[in-house]
């Protein structure tokens, strides 16, 4: 199993539960040993966040925390150096806890595109042989639950058995049932300072000179962006640069992420196609970023020259995502979602 692709890992990066440091979050895991520290730490956490901004690795350490035995009063998430459930908790092998991510499907050999309510099921086992002390369920990212798991989910929310932790990681917050929101205490992770956001990607295996701006603080974003992810923005902001798409360089630029063979197209076009629509909302309501190259600053504006045009491109951005999410989930060729969303911004810019 540790061979085949992990759901809850990015890339060549090491598994958030091995990240040795999490990097620029002394906020948040502040905010989370306060509520211990009160004596009547909530049983549901909500981390959010841009992607890879650290909220599994905060997991992680959350994890480790609660299940190293702790004091009633801490100042440090770190556990006990040499704590017998170390090893365990990394091995995935803890009697008390349960990691839920998208399983591999050995049938069609790829990942599952939804936390399934099977997965879910497996806590009804799990919280059954480890009755008694404290026990950690991890989801992530609960964006990936389907309705049936989201309400499985939802009633451990609403009747916990006792000394239980859920930890929810997600990336977008809209895509939960609001009954999950309300019933979790939210953990904000920022986006990483420029500092802390080298030593992340240096950590995660990456060159400094990955740290770069466009990554807007996010560890995987100066990965992915480094991995030719830059390549393909600059084609896309070239793409929307004049008035009229250039269908023919738009159909190559989708063509590319057809099939199997171009999942890596696929994930670096559609992280592309996120980023310009967020920046072109932005841009709309504070100008483009100050940091932004020329060429990309001459399509944020044009693209979004008032409030009214960022609005729509917020609301396009979330269109966008849903439609991908739903067309991914039932095996639709990966060109014809990028073709979707690439005409969507087409039609959007000749509204401007």
């Amino acid at each position: 199993m540790s061979d085949l692709p992990q759901a809850d890992r990015a890339g060549d990066a090491p598994h958030p539960r091995k990240t040795k440091r999490l990097f620029g979050q002394e906020a948040a895991e502040t905010e989370f040993l306060d509520a211990w520290n009160s004596g009547r730490p909530h049983h549901g956490w909500r981390l959010t966040g841009a992607r890879g901004v650290g909220k599994a690795t905060l997991a992680w350490r959350i994890a480790r925390f609660l299940l190293t035995d702790p004091p009633a009063r801490a100042e440090t998430l770190d556990p006990p150096p040499g704590h017998p459930a170390l090893p365990r908790i990394r091995a995935l092998s803890d009697p008390a806890l349960m990691l839920l991510r998208r399983p591999w499907d050995d049938k069609t050999k790829k990942l599952k595109t939804q936390i399934t309510v099977d997965e879910v099921r497996r806590l009804n086992g799990f919280f059954g042989l480890s009755a008694g002390g404290r026990r950690v369920v991890i989801v992530d990212p609960a964006d990936d639950l389907n309705p049936s798991a989201a309400n499985a989910i939802l009633k451990l929310l609403e009747e916990p058995p006792a000394g239980a932790t859920l930890l929810l990681i997600s990336h977008q917050p809209a895509r939960l049932l609001p009954t999950i929101r309300s019933r979790c205490r939210v953990l904000r992770l920022a986006p990483l300072d420029a500092q802390s956001l080298e030593a992340a990607v240096v950590q995660a295996g990456g060159h400094p000179a990955a740290a770069s701006p466009l990554a807007e603080g996010s560890v995987g974003a100066a990965l992915q962006l480094s991995q030719g992810g830059a390549e393909t923005y600059e084609a896309l902001i070239d793409l929307f640069a004049r008035p009229q798409m250039d269908r023919a360089r738009a159909r190559k630029l989708a063509d590319a992420c057809a099939g199997r063979t171009g999942a890596a197209a696929y994930d670096a076009t559609m992280a592309a196609i996120d980023r310009l629509l967020h920046r072109a909302a932005r841009a709309g309501l504070l100008g483009p970023p100050g940091d932004a190259p020329e060429n990309e600053v001459r399509t944020l504006t044009r693209l979004a020259p008032h409030d009214a045009a960022a609005r729509d491109w917020a609301q396009l951005s979330q269109q966008v995502g849903d439609r991908a999410a739903h067309a991914h989930g039932v095996n639709v060729d990966p060109a014809a979602i990028v073709w979707d969303a690439l005409a969507r911004i087409d039609a959007q810019a000749r509204r401007v």
